[in-house]
């Protein structure tokens, strides 16, 4: 079964390419390797949320942001490559805006694992940081970027 078809069988349609908010590109490819920059929880061009987590935005919904980023991230993939062209999931990367004293960044990041995990399987086992950070670009609660290996 390809990528393409698991997703439809999970019933997730890629969403399209969020706009860059900077000066940087969705995605790289460097020999068998995508780089996604970083996503934020973008759906139909908003930003589904700010705040920092563990203060207006809980854990719960942070994780479910997280699972956005990685669809976000994903579509980036997707637009460049070809979601079929990829053979593994190689890291994920996850900034958690962080209210004082929160410390559950690996839980939240947990939403974009989880979802890998669903798509691609043991292709989707990866290499992960977790990382609390004080703010993130226009208040997002969490981000996410991916290496991929691709065919």
């Amino acid at each position: 079964m390809s990528w393409s078809e698991r997703l439809a069988e999970l019933g997730i349609a890629l969403p399209g390419v969020a706009a860059p908010v900077a000066a940087y590109v969705p995605a790289v490819r460097s020999g068998a390797q995508v780089y996604t920059s970083g996503q934020l929880p973008f759906v139909d061009g908003q930003l589904a949320a700010t705040g920092k987590v563990g203060g207006e935005v809980s854990p719960e919904e942070a994780k479910r942001h997280a699972r956005t980023c990685v669809l976000n991230a994903l579509a980036a993939v997707d637009a460049l490559v070809g979601i079929d062209a990829v053979t593994r999931v190689v890291k994920v990367v996850g900034f958690v805006a962080s209210a004082e004293g929160f410390t559950g960044q690996p839980a939240v990041v947990n939403g974009a694992s989880e979802l890998l995990g669903e798509i691609f399987g043991e292709s989707g086992a990866h290499a992960r940081s977790a990382v609390g950070v004080a703010e993130l670009p226009l208040g997002a609660p969490v981000e996410v970027e991916l290496i991929v290996e691709v065919s």
